[in-house]
């Protein structure tokens, strides 16, 4: 019995592994990166994207341990010591970025700024990107009146200004981290929503949907084993490229003043601070918050762009073709 279940075992891998090279057969770009070590090594070729992950990465850690990495305490100000020097400008290494003009030192603000940026992102993204994919599927799923309404209502909300409809929302209820992850929330989940009801729509009339519903499989189970899956490409694109306008939104009604307010620590706060006190003379406490700011949006944005080309086969096919051609002319030249 032994013998012929080795057998059996062996022949089953044999087909196994012809049916994954079948599988493969004109898709060059998948034998690649199976070959040579997957998306990570494609992520560490493309230079920009390798950057802007790596810079995301070290943010992440920042604002996960910023108790422990933070010199001070980023709302205990010592009136004695401001307007201290950075310490390559002859300050000292117990405020290594300096101080502003109540003592408050600038790198600790810095990193706590980070943490409020990054979590508001995060959780803004996971809250309207949840509840807009549940509408869209709803939408576009069960279409006739469901669709007209649900589509009806994110038409309505979309009409109104975002930026001002939240600056009204805040001014009602205050500003603190959870009323204004809460209420950009409420306005950001519309795009989620329509981009799920086209997928949706798309989707219902491939062979694969049609042919789970004739043999009488339930809705919810075509819609999480074969909708589903089809919505992870373009809603991890829109994800990436929202968490970046989230944080964006966040400084700007801070700068307004109508954001998180003191005892908040956040980089539009820093910079509305800075802006209100620059006869002090030192540009860079708008430059420090003002530049990473900026280069949390550029990562964020060139993520999105590599993300974007992996996670779409043609996309990768014609990336793949452009790289291997001149390579290929060269060799038979």
């Amino acid at each position: 019995m032994t013998a012929p279940d080795e057998y059996t075992a062996q022949h089953i891998e044999e087909e196994a592994a012809l049916d994954h090279e079948e599988a493969l057969q004109g898709r060059p770009y998948e034998i690649t990166v199976v070959s040579q070590g997957g998306l990570f090594r494609e992520l560490v070729r493309d230079k920009l994207g390798f950057l802007s992950a790596a810079f995301l990465v070290l943010m992440l850690a920042v604002a996960i341990l910023a108790p422990l990495i933070a010199p001070e305490d980023p709302n205990r100000g010592n009136l004695s010591n401001a307007m201290a020097s950075p310490v390559w400008n002859g300050g000292s290494w117990s405020n290594p970025m300096g101080t502003d003009w109540q003592g408050y030192d600038v790198l600790s603000r810095l990193i706590y700024g980070a943490r409020t940026s990054l979590f508001i992102g995060v959780f803004v993204v996971a809250i309207a990107g949840t509840f807009g994919v549940i509408i869209g599927l709803i939408a576009g799923y069960k279409g006739g009146r469901a669709d007209r309404w649900l589509m009806g209502w994110v038409d309505v909300q979309v009409s109104f200004p975002g930026l001002l409809l939240a600056m009204l929302l805040i001014a009602l209820v205050g500003g603190t981290v959870w009323t204004v992850s809460i209420i950009l929330a409420i306005n950001g989940w519309m795009v989620f929503a329509r981009m799920t009801r086209g997928v949706v729509l798309s989707v219902r009339e491939r062979p694969f949907v049609e042919a789970a519903e004739m043999v009488g499989a339930a809705p919810r189970r075509v819609v999480v084993k074969h909708v589903l899956p089809n919505l992870f490409t373009p809603l991890a694109t829109l994800a990436v490229l929202e968490f970046a306008r989230i944080i964006l939104a966040e400084a700007a009604l801070s700068f307004l003043g109508l954001g998180i307010q003191y005892p908040g620590v956040t980089w539009g706060l820093d910079i509305a601070r800075a802006g209100d006190h620059e006869l002090f003379g030192n540009q860079w406490l708008i430059i420090y918050p003002g530049l990473l700011l900026s280069l949390t949006v550029l990562s964020v944005n060139l993520l999105s762009s590599w993300l974007r080309v992996m996670l779409d086969p043609q996309e990768r096919e014609k990336k793949y073709a452009s790289t291997v051609a001149p390579v290929s002319g060269a060799a038979d030249l």
